[in-house]
């Protein structure tokens, strides 16, 4: 009865979290209210742009932290 009441109490929380802290980010916050007055395939591709903005950040910063070893790495592929 114990764990059922835990369980019971760790699946509330976490969908409080989820409707607390879920809001997104402000990048699609602001996509989406800007494109709310134009159509429809308007706002998916600045949504879609958005996203992509997003997830090229990490990828440009890992690669400026280990430009030397991914250089490195190629050059022993190439040698052997």
């Amino acid at each position: 009865m114990k764990q059922l009441k835990l369980i019971t109490l760790v699946i509330i929380a976490l969908f409080i979290v989820d409707f607390a802290f879920g809001q997104g980010c402000s990048q699609c916050k602001l996509l989406t209210e800007q494109g709310s007055e134009l159509d429809e395939n308007a706002f998916g591709s600045n949504i879609n742009y958005g996203i992509i903005i997003l997830m090229l950040i990490p990828y440009v910063l890992l690669f400026a932290f280990f430009h030397k070893r991914i250089f490195a790495f190629f050059r022993s592929l190439k040698r052997g």
